[in-house]
């Protein structure tokens, strides 16, 4: 290991978030801190339908406070708790955000979100043969806005800066290349 942990505190805690600060050492003898954040586990989830009009991707939108604007995303969020079945996790934040149930959850893969700074897994789940229930919205999404794309619009949406959520952008990145190995 290159890093040693010298020591580490928590500085703050509340239900969603934990900031540690850790003294650590390099391999060369150098100190240094790291300020880390800790999450429980996410999940993201693309709602995808495939019609004979074509393909469709349902995204949500909501006002997020640190960028200080709405935004554009797929489905995504935790529980709060470190023990949770990523499937559960991603079939109940899909039909909490968006009503949707489904029919098939494909995982796709389980990224780290921006590393960096945040120490948070999330799983990608694909949800396919989608039906339409109540959505069952938390309270802090009280804003939240439920939309059915084309995959075609959702792409531009990606460049012109509509979607500006790396994790709904590296999501669909991952489907991208797990589709692409699907066809051979």
């Amino acid at each position: 290991m290159s890093i040693k942990t010298v020591s580490s505190r928590e500085v703050y805690r509340n239900a969603w978030t934990r900031v540690r600060e850790d003294v650590i050492e390099r391999a060369n003898g150098v100190r240094g801190i790291y300020g880390v954040v800790d999450k429980d586990p996410a999940c993201i989830v693309i709602p995808l339908e495939r019609t004979a009009e074509g393909e469709f991707v349902t995204l949500v939108e909501q006002y997020r406070y640190t960028v200080l604007r709405r935004a554009f995303e797929f489905p995504q969020g935790g529980w709060e708790t470190a023990d949770v079945v990523a499937e559960e996790l991603a079939r109940g934040e899909l039909r909490e955000e968006t009503g949707l149930i489904a029919e098939r959850m494909t995982e796709l893969a389980a990224l780290q979100i921006a590393y960096g700074v945040l120490n948070q897994r999330q799983h990608v789940f694909l949800a396919e043969g989608l039906t339409q229930g109540e959505a069952e919205l938390e309270p802090e999404e009280h804003d939240l806005t439920v939309h059915r794309v084309s995959v075609r619009e959702f792409e531009e949406m990606l460049l012109d800066g509509r979607v500006v959520d790396n994790c709904t952008a590296s999501a669909w990145g991952v489907y991208l290349v797990w589709r692409g190995r699907q066809r051979g």
